[in-house]
């Protein structure tokens, strides 16, 4: 059985561990290492071997997930990396390099992922990149840890993981964004603050619901529900004549833009 062992016992590794042991993973066989005792707390009441010391994780454990903030990365790596030999890590930490991590834990064996909030349900996108040196059977354990959260897809590029970041990484905020303005705008329309959230949620929930199930593409999909001359097709008009399709296309470009120069600092 692969042993695990988490850097940083976090909100993003208590999801990851919350959805392997719901996905049958033996508690017994996942290590969390945290300098904050509170963090560990609830992962020792699942069972989960816990510890302060990095070392003592890493020594127990054939997969590493660093799921610590960037700036603790390297310091981090440096500490373990004289156990780090043979060893598979994966990192979440955002703008981190997998040439910067594996030089500094002198192991080449590395796959940078770029997870969303929505993995906190368990219904996350996650972007992937594996290192040269990576094994098929690497980078299939790496899929099924990081399937425990929701979707996953690989990219033969890191340069990638920019895009990602930009588009599913912040993406969240943009939908969390467009559901705060629809509520206004519902509300502005003399409709209760209760009644706009459940309005604007379930049709959110729904339409995505719809995009997944169906094979028509967006653009399909948003033409069977506009009709010529209706409601919805003046609301459309508004929104194009607005420029939206650009405001998106510039935002999500400075996106992109930012990830590049987190990778670079």
């Amino acid at each position: 059985m692969t042993r695990l062992a988490f850097m940083g016992a976090g909100n993003m590794a208590q999801a990851i561990i919350g959805g392997l042991l719901e996905n049958g993973f033996d508690a017994a066989d996942i290590w969390a290492a945290d300098p904050v005792e509170s963090q560990l707390a609830k992962l020792k009441s699942l069972g989960i071997n816990t510890t302060t010391d990095n070392l003592d994780a890493t020594a127990h454990a054939d997969v590493i997930i660093i799921s610590v903030k960037p700036d603790i990365v390297e310091p981090l790596a440096r500490e373990i990396a004289p156990v780090a030999a043979g060893k598979l890590f994966i990192s979440v930490a955002a703008g981190i390099t997998s040439g910067s991590l594996s030089s500094w834990l002198e192991n080449p064996s590395v796959v940078r992922c770029m997870p969303n909030t929505p993995s906190l349900v368990r219904k996350g996108m996650t972007g992937l990149f594996a290192s040269s040196s990576v094994s098929s059977e690497q980078q299939q354990t790496a899929n099924t840890i990081l399937s425990a959260i929701g979707e996953t897809l690989w990219f033969d590029e890191e340069s990638s993981l920019d895009a990602v970041t930009a588009v599913s990484g912040s993406g969240p905020a943009y939908f969390f964004y467009i559901i705060e303005v629809m509520q206004l705008a519902a509300q502005a329309q003399g409709l209760s603050q209760k009644d706009s959230r459940q309005l604007v949620l379930q049709t959110a929930l729904g339409a995505a619901e719809m995009a997944v199930q169906t094979s028509d593409s967006a653009g399909e999909l948003r033409q069977k529900v506009t009709s010529p001359g209706g409601t919805t097709a003046a609301a459309l008009a508004i929104l194009k004549e607005r420029g939206l399709e650009t405001i998106f296309a510039d935002a999500v470009s400075a996106a992109r833009k930012r990830s590049e120069e987190l990778s670079n600092i």
